[in-house]
C-alpha cells in the first residue's frame, strides 16, 4: 500500500487511529511525503514500513497541544493529559526512528522543522523520493527506438504495399530497399 501525505497535522487522537490502523495492516506500507508531514500527520508517518520525501518537503514535530478552561485543579488535569499524550506519540516515534526517548522530547520541545536529508539523518524517513524519468535506463531508450524504427517501417511497407498494388512488384521492391537503407543510416543515431 502506497500513502501519500501532504498535511500541516491536526487531531493526535485521529492521527492515533489512522496511525493504528496502518500498523495493522499485513503488508508492506510506503509512505511518500510530497509536500509537509507536520505535527500529527508526522505521526502518521511513523507507520510506514518505508517514508520517503521529496526533496523539497518537510516534516515537523512538537509538543501536542489543547485549549482547557477552568480552575487550578482543571489546569493541572490538562498539563496531565499533555504529558501523556506527549508520551503515546514518543512512543511512534521511538519506534520508526530508534532515537532515544530523551533526545525525541527535546526535539519535540523545540519544535523541530526536518527538510528531507535531515529527516533520513535522524531516522524519521528512509530515503529521498527517486525522479523514475532520470533513473531510466538507456537500454529502455534504445529500445525504444528500435521499437519506433520497426513501427514506421511496417506502417510504410502496408501502406506502400496497398498504394502499389497496380504497380510492379520490382517497383516498391526498390521503394522499399531504399526507405529500409536510410532508415538504417540513422539507426545508431
Amino acid at each position: 500500500m502506497t500513502i501519500w501525505i501532504n498535511s500541516p497535522g491536526g487531531d493526535c487522537i485521529a492521527a492515533s487511529r489512522i496511525y493504528a490502523m496502518l500498523m495493522d495492516y499485513p503488508g508492506a506500507i510506503t509512505v511518500k511525503i510530497d509536500g509537509i508531514a507536520a505535527s500529527a500527520a508526522s505521526m502518521i508517518a511513523m507507520a510506514g514500513t518505508r517514508v520517503l520525501m521529496a526533496p523539497t518537503a518537510l516534516m515537523m514535530i512538537h509538543n501536542p497541544m489543547t485549549g482547557a478552561y477552568g480552575n487550578h485543579e482543571d489546569m493541572q488535569k490538562a498539563i496531565g493529559m499533555l504529558e501523556e499524550v506527549k508520551e503515546s506519540i514518543i512512543n511512534a516515534y521511538e519506534i520508526k526512528t530508534t532515537l532515544t526517548r530523551a533526545k525525541i522530547s527535546h526535539l519535540m520541545d523545540n519544535e523541530t522543522w526536518m527538510n528531507a536529508r535531515k529527516a533520513i539523518e535522524l531516522g524519521f524517513a528512509d530515503a529521498i523520493l527517486e525522479d523514475a524519468k532520470k533513473t531510466s535506463s538507456e537500454a529502455s531508450y534504445a529500445f525504444s527506438m528500435r521499437t519506433s524504427q520497426l513501427s514506421l517501417l511496417n506502417k510504410i511497407t502496408t501502406t506502400h504495399a496497398h498504394t502499389t498494388d497496380q504497380a510492379p512488384p520490382e517497383a516498391g521492391t526498390a521503394v522499399l530497399d531504399e526507405l529500409e537503407t536510410r532508415l538504417n543510416l540513422i539507426k545508431p543515431h
